[in-house]
């Protein structure tokens, strides 16, 4: 006669694999992003490595505008400012917070933008970089320091981290590995026309914005491993569920079948 037996529950390994990979995944991104923004600003201060083709490439997208392309790429430019997106970071998580009553994961990406407006505003101060001509400049004149750029960092923070926010963190509900893969391309894509605005514009080597997808992706990092820290307190903390008999030594049920 077949025998079945209830065994133990197995939940618990599947969420300590999640938070592994969540830890690997940040580590990942907080290391990759931080060697590309020291690689960069070795390569400006010692005016080697890509900064050597910083010239040739702004000069190359000089000559070569068009009335359409301008007119679109200041667009985007000006909607990313980073006052622009402070304005538009602090609204979305006011509204996150009220209609999904909710702290966390708001404070997170709000904290993360403020974090990214301190770095980038000390880091333009200590590499103290001059921008390209200011007759190239096609939004106007612009005194602020150029290493790295703000909007870069500021839009690709504020992308990244909404996505992982969104898809990938404790608080939210479990996504498709295809949505979350379509996303955070749209995130990375979104990023990158916004670099290439600020290159294409004028107002940046390039240099400036590749530090800055660096510092973005560090960012996003640092906000996946506290995310990931959080996550795993809440689980330590969580009442344990009653154990099965099979659990607490005792004789597990066996059902006939005739």
């Amino acid at each position: 006669m077949p025998t079945t037996q209830r065994g133990a529950s197995r939940g618990a390994a599947p969420t300590q694999r999640s938070q592994r990979t969540l830890f690997f995944a940040a580590a990942g991104l907080l290391v990759a992003g931080e060697a590309v923004f020291w690689l960069m600003l070795a390569a400006v201060q010692t005016d080697s490595g890509l900064a050597l083709l910083d010239g040739g490439v702004h000069n190359a997208l000089v000559e070569d505008r068009s009335p359409l392309a301008t007119g679109i790429l200041a667009a985007v430019s000006t909607v990313t400012s980073p006052s622009w997106m402070t304005v538009i970071g602090g609204l979305l998580a006011l509204g996150w917070a009220v209609r999904k009553r909710e702290i966390w994961r708001p404070a997170l990406l709000l904290g993360a933008m403020a974090a990214t407006f301190g770095v980038s505003t000390v880091i333009k101060h200590e590499v103290a970089r001059g921008r390209p001509s200011a007759t190239d400049f096609l939004m106007g004149p612009d005194d602020a320091l150029s290493f790295p750029s703000g909007h870069t960092f500021g839009t690709g923070v504020f992308l990244l981290v909404l996505v992982y926010l969104l898809l990938g963190s404790a608080g939210a509900r479990t996504a498709r590995r295809s949505t979350a893969v379509l996303a955070f391309s749209g995130a990375a894509l979104g990023t990158l026309l916004v670099a290439f605005s600020r290159l294409y514009l004028g107002y940046h080597w390039l240099t400036d914005v590749v530090a800055s997808l660096g510092l973005a992706v560090a960012v996003t990092g640092i906000v996946v491993l506290v995310d990931g820290l959080r996550g795993a307190r809440t689980a330590d903390l969580a009442p344990a569920e009653p154990a099965l008999p099979a659990e607490r030594g005792l004789p597990a049920r066996v059902e006939q079948t005739p």
